[in-house]
């Protein structure tokens, strides 16, 4: 079984099991062009976490994010939701993660994943660092891995718009375009004024729908 075959049968599972669990400003780039897109990561300034109860503060904010009236008010809600994912690493975690973005800047992404792999194993239930080492990897071209990741973040938070919008990216850039429509609308069902992705969610259903895939 070849690499890309496996990649894109992973990616397969992916939506699936996506779609099943559930009922950053984004700069798309065409597949092939050698500049793979960005993914959605979390704004560089974020609102203070609510403390509580996370989980029902972010059910709550799920609830707004879909009724948001305007993308103005579904980014208030939006940046709201990132803040509680990335406060959930704790101190140590947020220490670590401060240290990842400073790597990742500076494109030192061997650190970057080195950090993420101490951030894992020491809190394996935070979400974005799971998100983040996805990104790291997407990156670097390494869509296995990636989608590894994007796997482990969707089984804690299946509504994490950002790794469902990634899994679009990756298949889309795979050439896998009724799987990466899949992905997008998955999101849309959770952030239905995500950024960029209705978009490419109505170029790809013009295309999806034009052929026989």
């Amino acid at each position: 079984m070849s690499e890309r075959f496996r990649t894109v049968f992973l990616a397969t599972l992916l939506v699936a099991a996506a779609a099943g669990a559930s009922a950053q400003e984004t700069h798309p780039a065409p597949p092939g062009s050698g500049e793979p897109p960005k993914l959605i990561e979390p704004p560089a300034n974020l609102p203070r976490a609510q403390t509580g109860d996370a989980k029902l503060n972010l059910d709550k904010l799920f609830e707004a994010l879909k009724v948001a009236p305007t993308e103005e008010s579904a980014k208030f809600v939006e940046n709201r939701i990132w803040a509680l994912w990335v406060a959930a690493g704790g101190d140590t975690g947020n220490l670590l993660m401060s240290r990842v973005k400073t790597a990742m800047d500076s494109k030192d992404y061997d650190l970057a994943i080195k950090l993420l792999n101490a951030i894992i194993d020491i809190r394996p239930d935070y979400v974005e660092a799971w998100n983040r080492r996805a990104t790291v990897y997407f990156t670097q071209k390494d869509f296995a891995s990636a989608l590894a990741d994007i796997h482990e973040v969707l089984k804690r938070e299946p509504r994490h718009f950002g790794a469902l919008s990634g899994l679009g990216m990756i298949l889309q850039e795979l050439g896998d375009d009724k799987h990466a429509l899949e992905a997008f609308r998955r999101a849309l069902a959770v952030h239905p004024k995500l950024e960029k992705i209705p978009d490419l969610v109505k170029k790809l259903s013009e295309k999806v729908d034009g052929r026989d895939i």
